[in-house]
């Protein structure tokens, strides 16, 4: 039997990959099968099951693409393994649940923002979410992770931040490098503890499927097939935000979190996450998401405490 399936809209080296490395990975499932690939044309030649088998995978390949700026062959293994990229792995919109938590409470996003930023990550592979403190970037990011390493839509969550003071001195705090870090990191900690169970979550730690580091660590690696979050981006420099964008592996989502009005720097200026945000701008693959006040998911001071410390910082602006 022969069949030609015609690729419409879409470049085909998108699809086949440079050199065709995607799709012969994929042809490597379907031995019997002989596959020549000429322009937007597939041709096939070989069992009508094997067509039809090869047919359906290859309608779920594309579908990926169109969630994913670029195809590697771990989406191929993920479509044969299992992991399959079904629309309901993509369809998350609205107050659609994210992922459950330990305590069986679904987690969801609670505003428009937080919904634009749940849009944005099956969008875009580099999202930056800036805004006030208690609007919920980290968390939902987190969530975000969590729900991909559940559907095996990757291997990897990768948390970081700057290890940098908030009026405080790293080297005054008792115990060893790692016990000196772990008060910069205990947010992260303390919202994957809200939706793995600790016992798995311990696991996950312990064989690396979860990594909580400082921004410092990060240097010369490359992050692959892992969702990597950076939080309180406000204080890295340009440098160390180039460092850690640099690091993105070919299938990679990274999330970039902070707030502008929260740096700890000495030197205010010295803050690269904006900086950073106006020299991305435009470039396709990117998405900013600009929360506010308005957005604030915490008890409803921390709305006017925000407001009036915003006003504080204007009036002084102003002078």
């Amino acid at each position: 039997m022969k069949k030609t399936i015609q690729l419409e809209a879409i470049d085909p080296i998108e699809i086949y990959g440079v050199g065709n490395k995607i799709l012969t990975e994929f042809c490597t499932y379907f031995p019997h099968l002989k596959v020549v690939a000429r322009g937007n044309e597939l041709m096939l030649e070989g069992r009508e099951s094997d067509i039809s088998e090869f047919n359906i995978r290859f309608a779920e390949l594309i579908e990926r693409r169109h969630h994913k700026m670029n195809l590697t062959v771990y989406d191929v293994e993920d479509i044969f393994s299992g992991g399959g990229s079904g629309n309901e792995r993509f369809a998350l919109t609205g107050d659609a649940v994210i992922v459950h938590g330990t305590d069986g409470k679904p987690i969801r996003a609670r505003n428009k923002t937080q919904q634009e930023l749940v849009k944005a990550y099956f969008d875009h592979d580099l999202i930056f979410a800036i805004g006030p403190a208690g609007t919920g970037k980290t968390y939902m990011a987190i969530a975000l992770a969590v729900r991909a390493l559940k559907n095996r839509e990757i291997k990897r969550i990768i948390l970081t931040r700057p290890a940098v003071e908030a009026g405080e001195r790293l080297g005054f705090l008792p115990g060893d490098l790692k016990e000196k870090l772990d008060p910069y990191l205990q947010p992260l900690y303390d919202a994957l503890s809200d939706m793995i169970p600790s016992r798995k979550l311990q696991d996950f730690m312990a064989d690396g499927t979860i990594q909580i580091a400082p921004l410092a660590y990060m240097r010369g690696r490359t992050l692959d097939r892992a969702c990597v979050i950076l939080d309180e981006a406000q204080n890295t420099n340009l440098g160390q935000l180039k460092m850690f964008l640099t690091r993105m592996g070919p299938s990679a989502k990274f999330i970039v979190t902070g707030d502008a009005t929260q740096i700890d720097l000495p030197r205010r200026e010295d803050s690269g996450l904006l900086a950073g945000i106006r020299l991305l701008d435009g470039i396709k693959g990117i998405a900013t998401i600009r929360f506010s006040s308005e957005d604030i998911v915490r008890h409803p001071l921390v709305t006017k405490i925000v407001k009036a410390f915003d006003q504080k910082d204007s009036s002084l602006h102003a002078e």
